[in-house]
């Protein structure tokens, strides 16, 4: 192995790479790491079953323990956010922007490193989550917004009850400009009520909106004709002007 100094989020990111199918030598040219010690890592990767999508990717402590001098991961290369991975990966998988993660974690939640940890982090996570399939979707100017729930923070009660929340979004799909609101369940009425503070807080409402089949709005699932929940029909008939 090279004596360069070694770093676990540099094979996470080389693991995730060989996972959507990167050459040893595309990987290579992004200046991550040389094809000899590539392959030596790619080997490795295909004995343990790294590469199969369907799993989960090594942790540090057991990349430090394989790729490293020393088996135990030092502290100092340890993230202070690993006791908070899950709840990150959480709110990363809703969107969540990085800079309202790492004020939810100092307020909630003690944490006291800083805002480049969360960062680290969210590029780790990005590089896991690999390349998706996309499709371009072009809007006009107050044509729609996309609502959604995402995982909320875990707020304290003054009693010590641990509190489970939910993030009600709206995205205005031309400007992607967000409202975004904490609630404590995922009602019809909150649902509705978010709608309304929402529609206020941007001034006026858009010719339609894109919902991602949340059970609040939408009670039977398809993709050309899904159902929609009576309450929720009776708000969109609603005439208002987007200002």
């Amino acid at each position: 192995m090279s004596n360069r100094r070694f770093e676990v989020f540099e094979y996470r990111q080389v693991l995730a790479r060989m996972r959507q199918g990167d050459s040893d030598r595309d990987i290579a040219g992004a200046h991550l790491m040389g094809r000899g010690k590539l392959k030596t890592v790619r080997q490795v990767a295909l004995a343990h079953g790294w590469l199969d999508p369907g799993r989960p990717l090594p942790d540090d402590a057991e990349l430090a323990g394989i790729f490293g001098r020393d088996p135990k991961v030092p502290r100092s290369r340890i993230s202070t956010l690993e006791p908070f991975r899950d709840l990150v990966r959480g709110w990363f998988n809703a969107d969540v922007q990085g800079t309202t993660i790492h004020n939810a974690l100092r307020r909630n939640h003690g944490y006291t490193g800083s805002y480049s940890a969360v960062r680290r982090m969210l590029l780790n996570l990005k590089s896991e989550r690999g390349v998706r399939a996309t499709t371009i979707l072009e809007f006009a100017p107050a044509d729609a917004v996309q609502v959604d729930f995402g995982a909320g923070p875990v707020l304290t009660h003054e009693s010590g009850i641990a509190l489970k929340t939910w993030i009600f979004v709206m995205t205005l799909a031309w400007s992607r400009h967000q409202y975004a609101e904490i609630v404590r369940d995922q009602t019809v009425e909150t649902w509705l009520a978010c709608h309304r503070r929402a529609f206020e807080w941007l001034g006026g409402c858009p010719s339609r909106v894109i919902i991602d089949n949340a059970k609040c709005a939408i009670t039977k699932a398809c993709m050309y004709s899904p159902e929609v929940q009576r309450k929720h029909l009776a708000l969109a008939m609603v005439e208002t002007t987007f200002a």
